[in-house]
């Protein structure tokens, strides 16, 4: 596999060498959506994805960098609606995108 090179913004890489330590590693298909997900298959998916970090040693920091850095699919135990609604937007949130009236502007 090859090596995945983040962005500056992301900080050093002194500063994410937790990601090497998190329990989603590997598992990129359950934290982020494939096109024309459908909602109940997000649902679903994010439940597991959801599973998954409960469980993970690094959910604080990977939660924090999500937050910060307004990133899209599931990332800290939380999805993208989740962090929209505790204040951390990102561009388009996939669940509050989903259920918006057809011809809504948001």
């Amino acid at each position: 596999m090859a090596a995945v090179h983040l962005p500056s913004t992301f900080g050093s890489s002194e500063e994410l060498t937790w990601m090497a330590e998190a329990a989603c590693r590997g598992r990129t298909s359950l934290f982020f959506p494939p096109r024309a997900e459908r909602p109940q298959a997000r649902e679903r998916r994010e439940a597991l994805a959801r599973v998954v970090c409960r469980a993970c040693d690094v959910l604080g920091p990977c939660r924090e960098l999500a937050r910060s850095n307004h990133e899209y699919g599931f990332w800290g135990g939380e999805s993208e609606e989740e962090r929209h609604l505790a204040g951390y937007t990102v561009a388009a949130p996939i669940g509050i995108r989903a259920r918006m009236p057809f011809g809504a502007n948001g």
